[in-house]
């Protein structure tokens, strides 16, 4: 029953939002976020955690004025999100730039498909369904299913609802391989933390469990590896942001060349928080362990 009630109020916001806009629904999200940081601060202490390890040189002030602005991004991503089924196909073309768009093209054309992995830094969703309308062909996103059947549908469908595809990740590996033999795009986030027994990378100067998925089928299929980030930009729309992960002096180990290629784009990853630190979902426990 609560599901179906977390249902019906998810769909009451997004004929909200419709109605309002894009614009005016990133306004009120603005307002959200600061609310949610006064009244309701979902996992705070997880973020002010994770901020003291990534900016040890921080102020309690400074530190305190980034969570505000943290709670107001991710506010302003859900609101994004719900608006998604009003949108048009322009709208969302419109949203979000690819400056360096023909690397992924040059990498199409070689017949090897292309992990395009991105991280929840921005609009991760926005990214996933821009990219698949501006190259003119569909999108294979790696999802990962909610508590809530009924969210996770609408999720899909909000997903899928200008020709991509989307993927469970619970049966993920057999259809990325399928995907990439097949030529496609395949799209996935990798900021999530690893498993304690499993490789670590370096990232802000402290060891950290770490995902090693798109690095080993990188490597195991020999798809180019593409890491992007969402910028956003001061008229609020995103600039993704893109930089292929080189294969280059890697060790002969196949171990130890997964677990550098994961340090690379760990790096990456590492240089856009720097860049836009309110932009990185910090509410992700990367250094539980």
């Amino acid at each position: 029953m609560i599901h179906k009630f977390q249902y019906i109020l998810l769909s009451v916001a997004q004929t909200f939002f419709g109605m309002i806009g894009l614009k005016h629904s990133r306004a009120f999200a603005r307002l959200l976020g600061k609310w949610i940081y006064l009244i309701i601060p979902i996992r705070k202490g997880v973020v002010l955690k994770n901020l003291a390890i990534a900016f040890p040189g921080k102020t309690a002030l400074e530190l305190r004025d980034l969570t505000k602005k943290i709670y107001s991004s991710i506010a302003t991503v859900f609101v994004e999100i719900l608006c998604i089924k009003s949108m048009t196909r322009e709208e969302m073309i419109a949203n979000v730039s690819f400056p360096r768009l023909e690397l992924v093209r040059e990498r199409y054309k070689e017949g090897k498909g292309v992990i395009l992995m991105s991280a929840h830094f921005g609009n991760w969703e926005f990214a996933a369904i821009s990219i698949g309308l501006q190259l003119g062909f569909p999108v294979t996103g790696i999802t990962k299913d909610q508590s809530n059947q009924f969210v996770t549908a609408e999720l899909s469908s909000l997903r899928t609802k200008w020709g991509n595809k989307a993927v469970k990740l619970g049966v993920s590996i057999r259809e990325v391989y399928k995907a990439l033999k097949s030529k496609e795009v395949v799209a996935m986030v990798g900021d999530q933390r690893g498993p304690s027994d499993g490789p670590r990378v370096m990232m802000f100067g402290r060891s950290s469990a770490a995902y090693t998925g798109p690095a080993a089928l990188a490597l195991k299929t020999g798809a180019p590896l593409i890491f992007g980030a969402m910028f956003r930009k001061e008229d609020e729309t995103y600039e993704f942001r893109m930089t292929e992960i080189s294969k280059e002096n890697l060790p002969a180990d196949d171990n130890e060349a997964i677990t550098e290629m994961t340090q690379r784009h760990t790096t990456l990853l590492e240089d856009a928080i720097r860049q836009q630190p309110e932009a990185w979902l910090w509410l992700h426990n990367r250094w539980k362990y």
